[in-house]
């Protein structure tokens, strides 16, 4: 408990305003020694240097990423750290001293974090995730309130969900499976969180405090504003501040836990995500049937108010860099010698801004451009993306017109995503289980086509769903049946994320966060704008017509799915930027 509190936001303005009287660390406390630094590669007692903690946290720049390589140093690091053995910190040939963890069981080192607390951090993250992404949604039960008040048109007054979902969507693996420091991931809010938040400096704690503060301010004037162009800039200002936990918190798993057992982060963090927009409906139906529009806006504010508190009081900083950088400079205070830096100062010291920039807003395009298999995986998840959203309007031409549901009853249907939710994530992560993580040690990770094999599945039931919905959405059907399709399409979106986002960065490597950035732009900019054209679509060529036209479409993804998975080697071979086979 002290530690959590001290290394929240609410402990480091208590040592700020204590002069670090308050809260110390234990270089802090007297009697503190430094390890004494040693220009040797062996710098643990009675290990070798591949074994080092240091070594498996700070990833080198390389081009290519060896999979077997990287999860066995993880392992290797796992068993150094079940001994507690001193590190001593290394003096360069410049006379700088390296500062590291001092022991391979450092508390302070993300990745020693006791069990329970690793996943209440990520819960913690999990929540705040769901608390933002839920105000995508809430937003539509009250669209028709905002018509009225505002004397807008049904566009119009979308565009309250559309500049959100513009403003913070993002969400994938993004840093967790890079190798390299230097890409950034882009989008509109995400654009300037997620490459924030890799500067050491800064780290991930800052970004989303500060930010998500507004977030919860920003609630407030967004439930009390009579314009209508206030109502828009708010709700665009809400999911830009909102961004940071779909643009960094994939990183923060990656902070506290293996490489290995990443997915099963992401199968309950993507569930949350999911899960936000299909409450939202179910949550803000009931409030504006009781109430007014304005209530949706008010229990956002209900929710998001605890998860900040939570998050202000016990949320800690992930980042080693940033960690070992607070560190150093605590040491040169402390100890009165300049030469005391972490390895994230040096680095920093070397990079530009202009080498951001093009990694970051020219390489992901370029990219996209030259190399097939990526353009089709952000073509593809962008329209399945397009598609979830809309049938935020699709549903409203079906449920209370067919089947005379009041409004708030009319968000129900959305929880068959719960349903697909807790059918699909525990089978994906068994998949995960038996079929990577345990026949690792004797077969190794496999092929990087072999990530494609549950998006294959799921490349299948979503065009089943949506069909289903379209053809059973009709008075002499039972509701349950467009129900049963909205969420066998959900299930097979969530299992294509999964699945895709696995296979970009273990193919691509090198440039896998400047490939997220290309693609979280294309899904933010198609669903924002599904949100727009899809009521138009659905009221010219019907809901039937409208949804059979996008089923469609998911079947020639599927069908293009399926030849990346049988010929994905042969482009691999031909590509200048993804990892061949004799590489990994």
């Amino acid at each position: 408990m002290y530690d959590i509190i001290r290394d929240s936001s609410f402990g480091q303005i208590l040592r700020f305003f204590s002069r670090n009287k308050m809260l110390p660390f234990s270089d802090e406390l007297p009697g503190f020694e430094l390890p004494s630094p040693t220009t040797e590669e062996k710098r643990i007692e009675g290990e070798s240097e591949a074994s080092t903690v240091s070594n498996f946290t700070q990833r080198s720049d390389e081009s290519k990423l060896n999979l077997d390589e990287e999860l066995a140093r993880a392992d290797n690091a796992s068993i150094a750290r079940t001994v507690s053995r001193p590190v001593h910190p290394v003096m360069t040939s410049d006379g700088v001293i390296l500062i590291d963890w001092y022991t391979t069981d450092d508390p302070d080192h993300p990745m020693n974090y006791s069990t329970s607390k690793k996943i209440y951090v990520s819960f913690l993250l999990a929540l705040y995730t769901f608390a933002v992404y839920i105000g995508s949604s809430i937003y539509t039960p009250g669209m028709g309130e905002v018509e009225e008040k505002f004397d807008v048109s049904p566009t119009a007054a979308a565009l309250g969900m559309s500049l959100y979902v513009l403003a913070c969507m993002q969400i994938s693996l993004d840093h967790n499976l890079e190798t390299t420091s230097d890409d950034t991931i882009d989008g509109i809010g995400p654009m300037l969180w997620s490459p924030l938040s890799e500067i050491p400096v800064v780290g991930k704690n800052p970004p989303y405090i500060w930010t998500f503060a507004i977030f919860v301010i920003l609630t407030v004037p967004t439930a009390l504003t009579d314009s209508f162009a206030g109502l828009l800039i708010c709700r665009f200002l809400l999911g830009f501040f909102g961004s940071p936990c779909l643009a960094t918190a994939g990183a923060s798993f990656q902070d506290l836990w293996p490489l290995i057992k990443i997915p099963y982060l992401m199968v309950i963090w993507a569930g949350f995500a999911t899960l936000g927009p299909a409450f939202g409906p179910v949550v803000g139906g009931f409030s504006v049937q009781l109430e007014n529009w304005r209530w949706t806006q008010w229990e956002m504010l209900w929710l998001s108010g605890p998860v900040f508190l939570l998050m202000f009081f016990s949320l800690p900083e992930t980042s080693a860099a940033t960690i070992l950088l607070q560190r150093a400079r605590r040491l040169r205070k402390s100890l009165d010698k300049a030469n005391l830096k972490s390895q994230s100062e040096i680095d920093q010291a070397h990079m530009t801004a202009k080498e951001r920039a093009f990694d970051a807003l020219i390489k992901p395009w370029e990219i996209n451009a030259l190399d097939p298999a990526v353009l089709f995986s952000t073509f593809y998840t962008s329209l399945l993306y397009g598609i979830f959203y809309s049938f935020f309007e699709s549903t409203p031409e079906v449920f209370p017109k067919l089947y005379h549901f009041n409004l708030g009853e009319s968000g129900l249907p959305y929880l068959s995503a719960l349903v697909a939710i807790l059918v699909i994530g525990p089978t994906y992560a068994a998949y995960w289980h038996y079929t990577v993580e345990r026949p690792f040690a004797k077969k190794g990770f496999g092929t990087q086509e072999d990530r494609l094999v549950v998006g294959l599945v799921g490349s299948c039931m979503i065009p089943v769903g949506l069909f289903l919905y379209a053809w059973t959405a009709r008075a002499s059907v039972h509701w349950i049946a467009p129900t049963f399709g909205m969420g066998l399409s959900v299930g097979g979106t969530y299992l294509i994320i999964q699945s895709i986002f696995l296979y970009l960065p273990f193919t691509y490597p090198k440039y896998s966060a400047s490939l997220f950035a290309a693609n979280d732009l294309a899904r933010s900019t198609l669903a924002a704008g599904a949100i727009l054209f899809s009521r138009p679509l659905f009221l010219n060529l019907g809901v039937a017509g409208g949804v059979s036209l996008l089923g469609g479409l998911t079947i020639v993804c599927a069908l293009l799915l399926y030849l990346l998975y049988r010929y994905g080697a042969i482009l691999r071979a031909k590509s200048r930027f993804a990892v061949h086979d004799g590489e990994n």
